[in-house]
């Protein structure tokens, strides 16, 4: 009977011990397989083979589940990850990225590339406080400074904004727009002489993103030459619409004359009674709107080399606020929408995004920035901050291009077309080179 229970005893030992010993075999080859995942990540060692894989996952999953994580990001496609690609197929971009990783992304896959550029710029980083200046950032006119800074911080009921509607139809009848002369308000360009005190009064840089000094000076961003230099025999300044299907509140669907594209219409309309030669592209780019750009790129390219002499291009959008926010301002007594410029540069935080170069990133900056200081100077309060953010929209095309959010999708078709009448003068001002003065180094 004593043998017997001895023998029971020593089995059940024997079992403890073989346990104890499969656990620590275990956790060994767990350790053993997370060493060489994160020394494969570690050299860029091209793909693990299918088996080696399989198994480190069935032994890592259970016990190392913090190092199968941190190993996952590296892993290349494999045939179990079909759940995987199924969440992502809804993000082509994402999906795209994940299957060749960044080092095999080139420009040829642009239209594919993780960064969604289509609806991208409707999305912001920053609150959109963030855009409007601060009391001291510029000194407006008294009868200008109180409209400009409330910015409709609340918006009417339905009942008060007909009632407004309809007092500024009567009071703006019969009066046309008369291109401002004299400046309300001169910069003092060495008061702007330091990066901090130029990003405050002019610009808005997305969470996204980062500017530098290298980027933003003002003495660099006044000297550039942005004078269309050609005749007005030939083609000078090219219209287009990355999202040809921008509608405002009260613009009539399917057609042309209303909405962004008869906005644009609109302004090419007054830049060649200010003598520009303009060709307006109505084309549609953005039945897939995250493709609108990669869409656009090929288009633009052949105009331009159709029309080499075009030295302008201008990507005309709207962009969309919350219901409750209008984009309007009093210009000679008229509800002129506000408009914002928008720059691409082209980098993440993280550096550089070398899928997306420009060489005429400079150029870009400096037309955006002359535009915003005369905006500023001839019309206070009709130009939100210029918004910088990671990414390029085709801005690449050409050293004179512009990115402008005209109004927004609760602006009325009346209040865009009264900014489009500021906005070619403004744009007449620079291109004729009367802004900014050099003559005498400045406002």
């Amino acid at each position: 009977m004593k043998s017997c229970s001895r023998r029971i005893y020593l089995n059940m030992c024997m079992k403890r011990r073989g346990l104890k010993i499969f656990l620590i075999s275990i956790v060994i080859i767990s350790l053993v397989f997370g060493c060489v995942e994160l020394l494969r990540e570690r050299e860029e060692k091209p793909a693990v083979r299918p088996l080696h894989e399989m198994a480190g996952r069935l032994v890592m999953e259970p016990y190392l589940p913090g190092i199968c994580r941190m190993c996952e990001g590296s892993r290349q496609t494999s045939e179990d990850s079909s759940f995987l690609k199924g969440l992502l197929s809804q993000y082509p971009g994402l999906l795209y990225a994940w299957e060749n990783g960044e080092n095999n992304v080139t420009e040829s896959d642009y239209a594919r590339l993780f960064l969604s550029e289509g609806s991208d710029e409707d999305h912001k980083g920053l609150p959109e406080e963030a855009l409007d200046y601060d009391d001291d950032a510029m000194h407006l006119e008294k009868s200008l400074e109180s409209a400009f800074l409330k910015e409709n911080s609340s918006y009417l009921t339905a009942q008060q904004e007909a009632q407004e509607q309809e007092e500024q139809e009567t009071d703006t009848q019969g009066q046309p727009f008369a291109p401002v002369e004299e400046k309300s308000y001169r910069y003092q360009w060495e008061e702007l002489a330091s990066y901090e005190a130029l990003i405050k009064a002019f610009y808005a840089v997305d969470s996204t993103t980062v500017a530098g000094e290298e980027l933003l000076r003002a003495d660099a961003l006044l000297e550039r030459d942005m004078r269309i230099q050609g005749s007005a025999d030939e083609p000078q300044i090219l219209i287009y619409h990355t999202h040809s299907r921008e509608s405002f509140a009260d613009s009539v669907a399917g057609d042309e004359n209303s909405g962004i594209l008869g906005a644009g219409e609109y302004l090419a309309t007054l830049l060649r009674e200010y003598g520009y030669n303009v060709i307006h592209n109505t084309d549609c780019y953005d039945e897939e709107r995250d493709y609108a750009y990669s869409n656009s790129l090929p288009a633009l390219e052949a105009i331009l080399e159709e029309y080499p002499s075009i030295e302008a291009v201008i990507d005309l959008h709207r962009d969309a606020m919350p219901e409750d926010r209008r984009l309007v301002t009093d210009i000679q007594g008229r509800p002129t929408a506000q408009f914002m410029f928008f720059n691409g540069l082209c980098r993440t935080k993280k550096g550089a995004i070398e899928q997306l170069e420009n060489p005429y990133l400079a150029d870009n900056l400096a037309l955006s920035f002359q535009m915003q200081a005369a905006c500023n100077e001839y019309y206070p309060g009709i130009a939100r901050r210029i918004y910088l953010k990671a990414y390029r929209y085709n801005m690449h095309l050409c050293p004179k291009s512009l990115l402008i959010e005209l109004g927004a999708q609760n602006n009325t078709e009346e209040e865009i077309r009264n900014a489009c009448e500021p906005l070619a003068h403004v744009l007449d001002l620079v291109f004729s080179g009367r802004e900014p003065e050099r003559e005498t180094g400045g406002g």
